[in-house]
């Protein structure tokens, strides 16, 4: 059983972060296992309040299970600031995390609310570094180029793919048009991409969530990044 370790925040809706990501890992045959980030206050209205959880006890958190039961791959999303983002790249560089890392970099919320300052954004190029891969959305990519808006999203995610040395699945939710396109780019350009007429619907809260965690349990089971 593929064993995922996802380090991220708290949702009390249910509908996004840690709650989002244990049921996406065991839908698909993975373990969940869990650091919690932040406990936040939000349900189908938008996000009432954000605690941190001070940044040695997401590394405990993190280290007593990798320790334990070990780890196939690692998912992390909204990281609660940025000292919890150095304490967690370091602890990835511990020497017990030898599995892929899928960094799904949460910054705003589907609601609007501000998940990610700018003193965590640049906190997450170390995680960026040491991950497999980066899910960013469109603004969310904008802000990890330190941009205002992209005018060529393919060549920021190429040029951010050769800069931290990793894959970026750059989703195209937030473009126009009725046909969604995610694409897949990697230092050379793109490799895959994936297209869907877009589906009308309010209900998109969690989608981001829910896709990285499937993702690092498909990696977690051994499957080819494409797939």
């Amino acid at each position: 059983m593929p064993r995922v370790l996802i380090v991220a925040g708290s949702d009390s809706g249910g509908g996004a972060g840690i709650q989002a990501d244990i049921k996406a890992v065991t839908m698909l045959g993975g373990h969940a296992m869990t650091a919690i980030t932040a406990i936040t206050a939000q349900n189908t209205l938008g996000v009432e309040g954000v605690h941190a959880i001070p940044p040695a006890m997401v590394v405990q958190q993190m280290a007593c299970v990798a320790a334990d039961i070990g780890v196939d791959a690692v998912k992390i999303g909204m990281l609660g600031g940025p000292a919890i983002a150095a304490a967690a790249a370091e602890e990835l560089a511990s020497g017990l995390y030898d599995a892929p890392v899928v960094l799904d970099p949460v910054m705003i919320a589907t609601s609007g609310a501000v998940l990610a300052d700018d003193a965590t954004i640049a906190a997450m190029e170390r995680l960026a570094r040491r991950a497999t891969l980066v899910t960013p959305n469109l603004p969310e990519l904008a802000a990890l180029c330190g941009a205002e808006a992209l005018t060529d999203p393919a060549r920021a995610a190429t040029d951010y793919a050769a800069r931290m040395r990793t894959a970026v699945l750059v989703k195209g939710g937030h473009a126009t048009g009725d046909t969604v396109v995610d694409r897949l780019f990697d230092a050379d350009g793109e490799i895959a991409r994936w297209e869907h007429p877009r589906i009308a619907t309010r209900h998109t809260h969690g989608t981001g969530c829910t896709l990285a965690s499937a993702i690092a349990t498909g990696l977690a089971a051994g499957m080819a990044m494409p797939a």
